[in-house]
């Protein structure tokens, strides 16, 4: 590759070899699925968050699920994530046996498991940091931003055949970003207090350097460029601190949704991920079509999505799917977008899945539901095990 000035490109001229530069798109089939669930570890009496990771992966580690189950950043928080999946009936079984199994074994070790995007109540002061190198470091680099960041989410992965491909979708998913943060927000407590937002875990994680939109890219090329520059530099250990909302992964070769709220109901989650799926082959069969992702400018992207993230389905998001110099509410974008991705959804397997994003639109987000529970009693220890009953729902 030739040498670019850091400011355009940046290029690696005497840089060690870019980790992107060994991907895997195109070395499977496209459009398999794997998603990501953080859980939340509960007390069973207080519904507080407890520290109690270590036993569950000590659990699993004699398991089917020793490489599905992960520590985070805090002790009060288990990863999970799915197999490779060919499609969503599977990462359905899946997700339901990775959740069935956390749940249990949580019980077992005296704890529950919960999922939303923010903790109602509990305080980040109170965690503690998971005994890992890479988050005692994270601590030592980041320090407030990380100590901070008691937040929960999920992420997508959806093959695509090719990096230039991947950096296609990425650009044309750009617009659909506050939608899915509207359908998913699930997080409108923080520290005891209702915050008036849809998705106060959107907010928080805002905090993080390299998180947000991602930059413009020319090409791939230009991608390996400034991500191989910044790991010769030590400004990053690798391309998985680049924390966007959507980014490439190139040693799965998918491209990765991360702007999304966990899911409390694990029927959300699979409708989320039969959304993502669908929305990523209309990306690439627009482009076989001829039809090429618009670049957006990100100010208009960045607007909506805070918009999203504030009024969640009732934000009117600048409809910049058709250019035009209106505003329309998030349900609204949702339901004409589900239009165009119902027949994917039935060239995929995962119609039925799909549907489910319709009864959202409809009845409300988690976020409606977690303060549907508050305004009953406003009791905000309610709200936290309705989140675990539910979550533990499989």
């Amino acid at each position: 590759m030739a040498a670019q000035s850091p400011g355009h490109g940046t290029g690696k001229s005497g840089a060690a070899r870019s980790s992107v530069l060994d991907h895997k798109f195109g070395s499977g089939p496209p459009l398999t699925v794997g998603v990501e669930e953080e859980y939340m570890l509960l007390d069973p009496e207080s519904f507080d968050l407890t520290s109690g990771v270590e036993p569950l992966l000590d659990d699993a580690a004699g398991s089917e699920f020793s490489d599905r189950l992960k520590p985070e950043l805090m002790q009060c928080v288990l990863e999970s994530g799915t197999v490779v999946c060919k499609n969503i009936d599977e990462a359905d079984a899946d997700l339901r046996a990775l959740r069935g199994y956390s749940s249990e074994r949580a019980r077992a070790r005296g704890m529950r498991i919960g999922a939303a995007g923010t903790h109602p109540f509990s305080l980040f002061e109170h965690q503690k940091i998971t005994a890992r190198d890479r988050y005692r470091m994270l601590v030592e680099m980041l320090q407030y931003v990380a100590r901070r960041e008691l937040v929960f989410g999920m992420h997508v992965h959806v093959a695509v055949p090719s990096p230039e491909a991947c950096m296609a979708v990425m650009e044309g998913l750009l617009i659909e970003l506050p939608v899915l943060l509207a359908m998913s927000a699930n997080s409108p407590f923080w520290r005891g207090e209702q915050t008036g937002l849809a998705s106060t875990r959107a907010m928080i994680f805002a905090a993080f350097p390299r998180s947000g939109l991602p930059p413009r890219f020319a090409n791939y090329e230009d991608y390996a460029d400034a991500v191989g520059f910044m790991e010769a530099t030590g400004a990053i250990g690798d391309y998985t601190h680049l924390w966007w909302d959507i980014r490439p992964h190139p040693r799965f070769g998918t491209i990765e949704l991360r702007v999304m709220d966990v899911q409390t109901r694990i029927e959300d989650t699979i409708a989320l991920a039969a959304y993502v799926q669908c929305l990523v082959k209309h990306v690439l069969d627009e482009i076989e079509d001829g039809n090429p992702p618009i670049p957006y400018h990100r100010m208009l992207v960045a607007e909506n999505k805070w918009l999203a993230a504030r009024y969640g389905l009732d934000a009117q998001l600048m409809d910049l799917a058709q250019g035009r110099r209106v505003t329309m509410p998030a349900r609204t974008l949702a339901k004409r977008r589900l239009r165009d991705l119902k027949p994917i959804a039935r060239e995929l397997g995962c119609a039925k899945q799909l549907a489910r994003i319709e009864w959202l639109l409809d009845e409300g987000t988690g976020a409606h539901r977690q303060v549907r529970v508050f305004n009953a009693n406003h009791d905000i220890v309610e709200v936290a095990e309705e989140i675990a009953i539910a979550a533990e729902r499989v």
